[in-house]
């Protein structure tokens, strides 16, 4: 009888826990980012409820309270301070009870924050998200709430504790967008509940969701998730962890359930299920499936907690030199661009739909990689890349060396914040431990951090140079090209020559020709781009056991950081900061569209077709073909010179009116593509055309609105040299944020300002009030334009929304799934050394064979003989040499004992490819035949204005002979 009693009170309270958990088993996520107020200046007081701030400036976020200044000023003169955001909210009533969080995306730099006049906690490293638990002060009902930032967005601000510097608040390339230039959410949910991926504050680590055991041609995998779970009631509960798989159609691919599992009062631990799943779509480049993982506490058979994870599967692998991809080799081709990855007037304070649209324009130039430079990337940009199908290297936060203080605390601190953040991401495939090399200790450090918290993630963890690490996983230098046949080795920042959009070329007003070093037009810029990509292709897999892995061109998109010349800001983008493409975008498009070997041939004519009367110019096609000719109005100008493979020139052509075609043939002479240019006529009118997200233009007070605005002809085609002022005028409930060209402040702001080439770009903020607004476009000699809209409102109450903006967005699935196809074919055969002889230092003779570009053979007057493991035809010398950059070596080559090449071997920023006849032999002599030529013929300055350190010539080795890495090859059949 009492056992029974006792029987029926334990169901009773486990009746009584479901039933309370019920009625607060639902979690939510609201948009936090409406009704705030700014004030610049630390103000006493602020921080208190009934502070009058009635004459604050009004804001949504994100909004940098220095944004104005975007591209106004250089990095180094954005204001920086203290300064203050409010927000006054209610929470409804049924709340009470439940737990709160607060989940900043970021701040910069450091930050107080107070809860209706409290002080609740500080985040100071400027770069990753943070959490705060509210659920003790929060107030519901009717009564009100205010939260309070007192924020420092100064360049020496220190970290209280310490006193010391983050290494990456740095003025040369990390701009400093201060306040909140980033979203915040807020989160509610019972007490028994599963955590958020917000180590700084909270301790917490969230959800881990990954694949194992992948077939990808079967599209199957075992699917796991991981859940850190907290019961913060008054009793043990048993749950059950239920997983399902949603599809992007909205269909449940999979459901499924670990064990039962018990939580004591005040216990955090990890539940943990797992299941095969069939009919998976991996993600892949240009290919963002995303599933939404539903990860769910069961009590009694009901709901306690339920989080949506989106995310996606793919497989990596690393070795050999390469990355796989989905069990396909993929070479590293795209850009290191800034993470501010900043408008004007704006910064990086951009709705979700914006950032796609920039992102995606990578993926559309080909690029399958971006590597953030020195800053985690905010989660907007790492979810979007998500979505685009772009891959990601993530780097935590540091400068320009290794340091061994409470610096590098900050930075473990920062790259474990940053993998708990963002391990769930699939566009996440590199971590990045430094800008510049650090110690294999401090490399194994960070190792250890991802092996603990992204054990199966599938993504690799290095570091810039590591050349010779036993530790990274992938290497690379930053202007150098690096080859491996073990871990992969990609460049870091390769092509970082500068060049205004508004520059065509030298025969285009206003007749920019090359100036100093890294001043660039557009035609130049182009080239240099395709010059300087040749060497990674020239190495890359299928080209032997030594490879290239490719590398990335710095930058994407002008930035508002470190720059050359006469601009505030960096011109290396291959779009401009408003994100019209350059020609270099363009000569991009055509040499990366392959996972290696390229897969859908295509020709790009730089420039335009609108000369004066008279001129003679070269024409530059770029194109991915072995012949390319070129016909004017229909005639044939014959075929072009072609160079670094995809360059093909057409001297002296004179212009004419009408077309110009440039035709693609292979070797067989067959057609495989075919591009076409014409005159535009005098300009007779401007053309406005609107961008917004998928829903519309949003009347949050964030939203943005980008509009184009071009001069075209009568026939409606772009006037490609037009320069004409543009006045405009804007009315309703919008805000003008404008655009950039060269003039005065880059009239940044400005109502009126010029189009450069026919074209220009401004942004619109939208008002938190809907309504119909309208632009119109003004020039004196053209026919106006107008552009009416009308934003659409967002239901908000109280200082909180349930609109979330990238619930709105679909991924991008042009390219399709990952091919099941070899991405290369093998173009030549090594031949492998087994030994040889030297004139001098006999016993260093391995080491210009050994796979590693750290140490090298050198000898005075040097010759050296290498012997075959077999006897082949040898058609093909590959070498790395001292003072690649600047010095030339006349040698002596002979197979066996016969001479096959003699000459100067040119000056590179890496290997240098000598062709011979080919020869059959099981030796191969190297000797150097004369004095050396010592010049810099590259002149890679920084933006310091020091040349870049390896371009010093080491005159201790003068006279000799130094080979770092020798290969030899003979044609694949």
């Amino acid at each position: 009888m009492f056992r029974n009693l006792i029987i029926l009170l334990s169901f009773l309270c486990v009746l009584s826990i479901s039933a309370n958990l019920s009625a607060q088993n639902k979690r939510e996520l609201w948009n936090f980012n409406y009704g705030w107020q700014l004030a610049k200046g630390d103000i006493p007081g602020a921080q208190a409820m009934n502070f009058d701030d009635s004459d604050w400036q009004k804001v949504s976020l994100p909004r940098a309270w220095n944004e104005d200044e975007a591209f106004r000023v250089d990095i180094h003169d954005l204001s920086t301070g203290l300064v203050w955001y409010r927000k006054h909210f209610k929470l409804p009533g049924e709340l009470a009870g439940n737990k709160l969080f607060l989940e900043f995306e970021g701040i910069r730099q450091g930050g107080e924050i107070y809860l209706n006049g409290t002080y609740i906690g500080r985040h100071e490293n400027g770069a990753m998200a943070f959490g705060l638990d509210i659920s003790q002060l929060a107030r519901f009902g009717d009564e009100s709430n205010v939260i309070a930032l007192r924020i420092d967005n100064s360049w020496d601000y220190r970290e209280i504790n310490t006193k010391t510097k983050y290494q990456w608040s740095d003025k040369n390339f990390n701009a400093n967008y201060g306040g909140i230039p980033k979203n915040v959410w807020l989160h509610s949910c019972g007490k028994l509940y599963q955590t958020l991926p917000l180590y700084s504050n909270l301790g917490t680590t969230g959800i881990y969701i990954y694949g194992s055991n992948y077939d990808i041609a079967g599209h199957k995998a075992d699917i796991t998730a991981e859940s850190q779970v907290r019961n913060e009631g008054q009793q043990a509960i048993t749950f059950n962890f239920e997983v399902a798989l949603e599809d992007i159609d909205g269909n449940i691919l999979k459901q499924f359930r670990g064990l039962p599992v018990t939580v004591s009062p005040g216990q955090m631990l990890i539940a943990k299920a797992s299941s095969p799943v069939e009919g998976l779509h991996f993600w892949s480049w240009g290919y963002g499936y995303l599933y939404k993982v539903h990860t769910r506490l069961l009590v009694d058979g009901k709901t306690a907690d339920e989080v949506v994870t989106q995310t996606g599967f793919r497989k990596t692998n690393f070795g050999q030199g390469m990355i796989w991809l989905n069990d396909r080799v993929i070479q590293v081709k795209g850009y290191a661009q800034r993470t501010s990855n900043e408008w004007p007037a704006v910064g990086m304070s951009v709705p979700a739909w914006l950032s796609d649209f920039s992102n995606n324009l990578m993926v559309e130039s080909n690029a399958n990689l971006v590597r953030w430079m020195h800053i985690t990337p905010w989660k907007q940009d790492v979810e979007s890349c998500d979505r685009v199908g772009l891959i990601q290297a993530m780097p935590a936060g540091d400068s320009e060396k290794d340091v061994n203080d409470c610096r590098w605390q900050q930075r473990v601190e920062l790259m474990r914040d940053a993998i708990i953040y963002n391990r769930n991401n699939p566009s996440i495939v590199f971590y990045e431990g430094g800008n510049e090399n650090i110690s294999e200790e401090h490399m194994a450090e960070l190792k250890a951090i991802r092996d603990i918290y992204d054990p199966y993630g599938g993504r690799a963890i290095g570091s810039r140079e590591m050349l010779a690490s036993q530790v990274a996983e992938y290497g690379g230098e930053m202007l150098y090209i690096n080859k491996s046949s073990r871990i992969p080795f990609w460049a870091m920042e390769y092509s970082r020559d500068e060049g205004l959009r508004r520059y065509a070329d030298e025969y285009t007003w206003p007749f920019h020709k090359d100036g100093p070093a890294y001043n660039r037009n557009q035609d130049s810029h182009a080239i240099e781009n395709i010059v300087r990509w040749y060497d990674y292709w020239q190495a890359r897999p299928g080209t032997g056991t030594r490879v290239s892995s490719g590398g990335v061109n710095i930058v994407f998109s002008d930035t508002n950081t470190h720059f050359r010349g006469d601009e505030n800001y960096r011109r290396s983008g291959e779009v401009d900061a408003m994100r019209i493409a350059k020609d270099g975008f363009f000569a991009h498009q055509v040499m990366w569209d392959g996972w290696v070997d390229i897969e859908r041939p295509r020709a790009y004519i730089m420039g335009h077709w609108n000369y004066q009367p008279g001129t003679v110019k070269d024409i530059f096609v770029c194109a991915s073909c072995t012949k390319v000719e070129l016909l004017v109005n229909g005639e044939s100008m014959g075929f072009g010179k072609r160079s670094k493979d995809f360059l093909f020139t057409f001297e002296n052509i004179a212009w004419q009116p009408g077309t110009i075609e440039a035709v693609g043939y292979d070797d067989a002479g067959k057609e495989l593509c075919r591009v076409k240019r014409e005159t535009a006529g005098t300009p007779s009118a401007i053309r406005l055309t609107g961008y917004n997200g998928p829903d519309g233009f949003m009347a949050d007070g964030a939203d943005l609105m980008l509009v184009e605005v071009e001069v075209v002809d009568d026939q409606g085609r772009r006037c490609p040299t037009s320069f004409n002022m543009i006045d405009f005028e804007l009315t309703g409930p919008a805000q003008w944020r404008g655009g950039i060209a060269q003039g005065p402040d880059n009239y940044i702001l400005a109502k009126s300002l010029p189009v450069e080439l026919g074209i220009n770009r401004v942004l619109l903020r939208s008002e938190p009030v809907a309504g119909k607004i309208t632009l119109i476009a003004k020039s004196s000699t053209l026919k106006q334009a107008e552009l009416n809209i009308n934003s659409l409102s967002i239901e908000q109450n109280n200082g909180l929304s349930s609109y979330i903006p990238r619930n709105q967005l679909t991924g991008n699935l042009s390219r399709g799934e990952t091919p099941q196809t070899p991405s290369y074919t093998v173009k030549r055969i090594p031949l492998d050394i087994i030994g040889g002889t030297a004139s001098d230092n006999i016993e260093d003779m391995p080491l210009s064979y050994d796979d590693n570009e750290e140490t090298n053979w050198s000898a005075t007057a040097g010759k050296i003989r290498y012997d075959l493991a077999k006897e082949g035809t040898i058609s093909q010398i590959v070498l790395k040499l001292g003072n690649w950059r600047n010095r030339s070596y006349p040698l002596a080559i002979s197979v066996d004992d016969n001479e096959v090449w003699q000459g100067n071997t040119p000056m590179s920023l890496g290997y240098v490819t000598i062709d011979i006849a080919p020869t059959r032999g099981s030796s191969l002599t190297i000797a150097l035949s004369g004095n050396e030529t010592d010049e810099d013929k590259f002149n890679l300055v920084e933006v310091t204005g020091q040349k870049d350190s390896q371009g010093q010539i080491n005159k201790a080795t003068k006279g000799k002979l130094t080979i770092i890495e020798v290969e030899i090859y003979q044609t694949a059949e």
